[in-house]
């Protein structure tokens, strides 16, 4: 039996984990939205494509991850793979991996979202500047 992938459950997982609301999504959205009609998309099963092209774009995300996302699935691959991390520690060890040189990779990467994050706040402060200038 295959099992269908939801759409709107979708939407709202990628939206909860870039941390916006609704009412931030029916703004972006444009001014026929509201955070009901949100709320009311997140719980649709299928998604119009040309609905599902304007989400991506707000959201930054390919419009196949709502159509493809299937948590499930993911956390089945996650359970099978490392099987209740019963293997010993040194199977995963590495020595051909230099310990120091992935600290600064992820040093950087840290440094490169919090950029990130910043210019998200900006323009999100752009975006309330100009709702309540309305």
């Amino acid at each position: 039996m295959e099992q269908k992938i939801h759409q709107g459950r979708n939407v709202k997982r990628f939206r909860e984990m870039l941390n916006i609301k609704q009412e931030a999504l029916a703004y972006d959205l444009g001014e026929d939205w509201n955070q009901k009609k949100i709320s009311m998309l997140e719980q649709k099963d299928v998604i119009e494509d040309n609905l599902l092209k304007q989400i991506s774009a707000v959201l930054k995300i390919p419009v196949e991850a709502f159509q493809n996302f299937d948590e499930e699935q993911a956390i089945n691959i996650i359970s099978n793979t490392f099987d209740n991390c019963q293997q010993p520690a040194s199977v995963f060890y590495n020595s051909t991996i230099n310990q120091i040189d992935q600290f600064i990779k992820l040093h950087e990467e840290k440094i490169a979202l919090y950029e990130r994050m910043l210019k998200e706040k900006d323009e999100m402060m752009i975006r309330l500047e100009k709702l309540i200038g309305k």
